[in-house]
């Protein structure tokens, strides 16, 4: 499984944090793009900015998200959406902050993985943490190098095998 990047956003619709993989060398015909480690074309035709790649991130959440409500109740979730080169997973806690990772199409659903990567990561190390920011006005991201060596170990030793 290849892990692209992996996002979370708060209930601001603000990009709090965000962590990009450069996947590995295989022997498939599609190159990694040399700005966000995506095959080329997978979410954009040319780079964009690492905030423009955020707002388009979310808009694509959000609109599917709003999309699964009004179709199927408010009783349905919005977990997963694919395409032909990539697979967006999503999981959203009861305080409104959004996980959600971009992976290959060949990996399964990550909703329980993003849930501990909230359980275990975020909540012990910026929740927990008296000098983390309860919000992240303007952007403001989370700024905890525990979490994010957390994050970095927990990928690779869980998902990029």
């Amino acid at each position: 499984m290849v892990v692209y990047s992996f996002y979370i956003f708060d209930r601001h619709a603000e990009c709090i944090y965000k962590k990009k993989w450069t996947p590995r060398p295989s022997s498939t015909s599609s190159k990694p793009n040399q700005y966000d480690g995506l095959p080329e074309g997978v979410l954009h035709p040319k780079a964009l900015s690492a905030e423009d790649d955020a707002k388009l991130i979310f808009g694509t959440i959000f609109s599917l998200r709003n999309m699964v409500r009004k179709l199927g109740g408010p009783d349905d979730n919005f977990e997963t959406y694919r395409t032909g080169h990539y697979k967006l997973h999503y999981y959203e806690t009861p305080t409104s902050l959004k996980f959600v990772m971009v992976t290959d199409t060949k990996t399964n659903n990550l909703r329980i993985v993003l849930h501990q990567i909230y359980v275990s990561l975020y909540v012990e190390y910026v929740v927990k943490n008296p000098l983390s920011p309860i919000e992240h006005p303007g952007g403001v991201g989370v700024d905890c190098e525990m979490f994010e060596l957390g994050v970095e170990q927990f990928v690779n030793a869980s998902l990029m095998t």
